[in-house]
C-alpha cells in the first residue's frame, strides 16, 4: 500500500501516533459502520455499553465505544445493535453481514509454540478456528483457520500469556 493511500484511510490521531497502517484502530462493537461513518454517527450515549451483558463494550477514547476482549468473547447477542438509536451499529439481516472484519494471530510467546502443553485457546474457540497439530517428539502446535474465525475474542481472553493478537483484517474504511 502506498503511503499516500494509507494516510487517506487514517485519522489525525493515528497520524500523530505514527500508525500509518491503521492497525491500531480501536475495535468497535459488532456491526459498526466504517470507522469514519461510525465516528460521525455515534452519539456516545453509552447505550451499547450498558446493553452488553458480558461487559465487553467499554467507553474508549473520546467517549466512543470499543471492545475489550480481556473480559471474554462476544456471543453476538445483538443487544448493542438493538439499542443503538443513531444506528452507528447497524445489522443488515438481508445481507447476512459479518459482525466485523477481525483476524486472529498467535504470537511467538504462545506456550504451545514454546514446548509447554496448552490448548486453552482451541478449547475456547466455538467455531473451531484454532486446532492443534501434534508433532513427533513435541507438543501440539496451534493451527488457525482464518475463514472459520468469527473474531469473537474468546481465545484472547482465555490465553494465560496473552499470546493471541486480534486486529482488523483490513482497514475498516475499505471494508464493504
Amino acid at each position: 500500500m502506498e503511503l499516500s493511500a494509507a494516510i487517506e484511510m487514517i485519522n489525525r490521531m493515528q497520524f500523530l501516533k505514527g500508525d500509518l497502517s491503521g492497525e491500531r484502530l480501536p475495535i468497535r462493537p459488532p456491526w459498526a459502520l466504517t470507522e469514519t461513518r461510525f465516528i460521525a454517527q455515534c452519539s456516545r450515549c453509552g447505550d451499547c455499553v450498558q446493553a452488553c451483558a458480558d461487559g465487553l463494550i467499554q467507553v474508549g477514547r473520546g467517549g466512543f465505544p470499543q471492545i475489550d476482549f480481556s473480559a471474554g468473547g462476544c456471543d453476538f447477542c445483538r443487544a448493542c445493535v438493538e439499542v443503538c438509536k443513531p444506528q452507528a451499529l447497524c445489522l443488515d439481516t438481508a445481507a447476512n453481514a459479518a459482525p466485523w472484519v477481525l483476524g486472529v494471530s498467535i504470537l511467538d510467546s504462545c506456550l504451545s509454540l514454546n514446548g509447554v502443553v496448552c490448548r486453552a485457546c482451541g478449547e475456547a474457540c466455538e467455531p473451531r478456528a484454532i486446532r492443534f497439530r501434534p508433532e513427533v517428539g513435541g507438543v501440539a502446535r496451534p493451527l488457525l483457520n482464518r475463514e472459520a474465525c468469527t473474531g469473537c475474542g474468546a481465545c484472547f481472553a482465555i490465553c494465560p500469556v496473552k499470546a493471541v493478537k486480534i486486529l482488523p483484517v483490513k482497514p475498516r474504511d475499505q471494508a464493504a
